[in-house]
């Protein structure tokens, strides 16, 4: 039996070893600008299921860590807010201590007053635009008094001014941790404006007002409210300290989900990144094959009867 060879023949095969040689290249080509194996699932058939449920998870953790920066953002303006109420009671129990110390009171209430201001703003610090300490009445101040004379109003309360609901902010920080945001601002001010109150109320009272030299009543009354204010000023420092155990416990979880953040990426990786020494060995050898195959055309070419009998 005799092969017949047909110029038409030889032609097919050359062109298809040379598109598949240049599909090859392409490929490869590919492979190296974009640094990755594939450009879709079906390039990563044996592994789509695995790579689906890693950038799942990537992408959760993701989400976790940048909602943990605004968590973050929130507890810091929150400390410096705990902070400046705490502050003020200690300005507070300073003036007392200054004025049994020189004998004189002629700044004391003024002192009072400075320190009730700063401690109301504290109070009615915000975030992003809403009240912090208010519970769910995020638009609505909740400490409305604007003087020390508010407290002493007759048939009012200190309790009256505050206007904070029992709403107390969550934020689910990882898959498994849930840590209480939000304080509320009766539950560590109510005892500092009582502290305000008791001063005003002696000033407006018989044995007031604070003028000049201590008198002997004046003197045993700011005697006992020493006590007072450093009872204040130590559950106020006690709010400060859980909200910096809320920031320590949210900036811990920060640096895991940092760290499996890398270690998932790193996972993902090992699947789509390309072996760059790999794929530019094999850009190279498609490119010689593309070379070969195109030589080889045409050789074809130039060998055909065609050509001799021109």
């Amino acid at each position: 039996m005799v092969s017949r060879v047909s110029t038409s023949g030889n032609y097919s095969a050359v062109l298809a070893n040379l598109l598949s040689a240049q599909q090859r290249q392409m490929d490869a080509g590919t492979k190296v600008a974009s640094q990755k194996n594939g450009s879709d699932l079906k390039d990563y058939a044996r592994n789509a299921e695995m790579l689906t449920a890693m950038r799942s998870i990537d992408s959760r953790l993701v989400a976790y860590a940048d909602q943990n920066k605004l968590i973050s953002d929130r507890l810091t303006t929150q400390d410096f807010a705990l902070s400046q109420v705490a502050d003020a009671s200690q300005v507070a129990r300073q003036a007392i201590a200054e004025s049994l110390a020189s004998g004189r009171v002629d700044n004391l209430m003024q002192d009072m007053q400075a320190a009730f201001r700063n401690a109301a703003e504290g109070l009615n610090a915000r975030y992003g635009g809403k009240y912090l300490f208010a519970g769910g009445q995020v638009n609505t101040p909740p400490f409305s008094a604007t003087s020390l004379s508010d407290l002493t109003i007759p048939a009012t309360n200190v309790a009256d001014y505050f206007q904070n609901d029992s709403f107390i902010a969550q934020a689910k920080v990882d898959d498994s941790t849930l840590v209480n945001l939000g304080f509320l601002a009766d539950a560590f001010g109510t005892g500092l404006m009582d502290a305000f109150k008791a001063m005003q109320t002696f000033q407006e009272g018989v044995n007031g007002p604070f003028d000049g030299e201590l008198t002997d009543s004046q003197r045993t009354f700011l005697e006992g409210q020493l006590a007072v204010w450093d009872a204040s000023y130590k559950d106020l420092v006690n709010v400060v300290g859980r909200n910096g155990m809320i920031q320590s416990r949210v900036d811990s979880v920060k640096e895991d989900l940092v760290a499996r953040t890398n270690s998932i990426k790193g996972m993902i990786g090992e699947v789509v990144d390309a072996d760059m020494s790999l794929a530019v060995s094999n850009l190279q050898q498609a490119q010689i094959s593309v070379q070969a195959a195109a030589q080889v055309f045409v050789t074809l070419q130039e060998s055909s009867l065609l050509n001799v009998l021109r």
